[in-house]
């Protein structure tokens, strides 16, 4: 919590100010979430400040939103490029990503729980930059990237990325999801269930229903 505050005042998000009238403040919440490696163990905790953009109200506090997210296409063909050529991709990580991108919008958010100041308990921080749970973070941030170099992490050789998990080898790159599969049962209490091949018995004779809707059998 306090290296995310401090990351915060490092990037000069935002400014301690005395509420101006008729403010509507947004209000923050902490979000915790452990980071797990390829075999389940936890590898990191992370603490996390968000605003509570739920509360934003379009045509005041902000205007276009927009998210980019590579398309799966895009890195099918990349992991197939670097297996062709042999190459071993690598995983890096932009430092607190959201909080570089300057906002044009006049928006005001509550002090993070447990963090108030001493000195001035009721006063409101006036962003200066996109914070976590802002609908305009996202643009923001793109926006910021294309003009501007930043502090990265390395992390290694490349893992896992939006949900797939990546093996390089000298027999080539697979892809596969043995965690998610794994995780699935987990959260819903099965891993003692007995496995089976198929999801029900393949000598079933199913009846007619004369009362059902008709469907397309090619559909299942």
């Amino acid at each position: 919590m306090h290296e995310e505050l401090e990351n915060f005042e490092r990037n000069h998000v935002w400014d301690l100010v005395e509420p101006p009238p008729n403010c509507r403040p947004i209000g923050t919440k902490w979000i915790f979430k452990n980071k797990h490696g390829e075999n389940g163990m936890v590898v990191r905790n992370k603490a996390r400040l968000v605003a509570q953009g739920f509360y934003q109200k379009e045509g005041i506090d902000y205007e276009e939103t927009f998210a980019p997210v590579a398309r799966l296409e895009a890195i099918r063909i990349l992991l197939a490029f670097a297996a062709s050529k042999g190459f071993k991709l690598q995983q890096m990580d932009v430092k607190s990503a959201f909080l570089n991108g300057f906002i044009k919008e006049e928006v005001y958010v509550r002090q993070s729980p447990g963090f108030e100041s001493a000195n001035f308990p009721d006063w409101v921080y006036k962003l200066r930059k996109a914070l976590y749970g802002l609908k305009q973070a996202p643009r923001a941030c793109f926006a910021e990237q294309m003009n501007r170099e930043f502090e990265i992490s390395l992390m290694g050789e490349l893992q896992f990325f939006l949900g797939l998990q990546i093996k390089q080898g000298p027999q080539g790159t697979f892809v596969h999801q043995a965690k998610y599969t794994k995780d699935i049962p987990k959260k819903f209490d099965m891993r003692d269930s007995k496995p089976m091949t198929t999801p029900m018995s393949t000598n079933t004779a199913l009846d007619v229903d004369e009362d059902g809707d008709v469907v397309d059998q090619k559909e299942f």
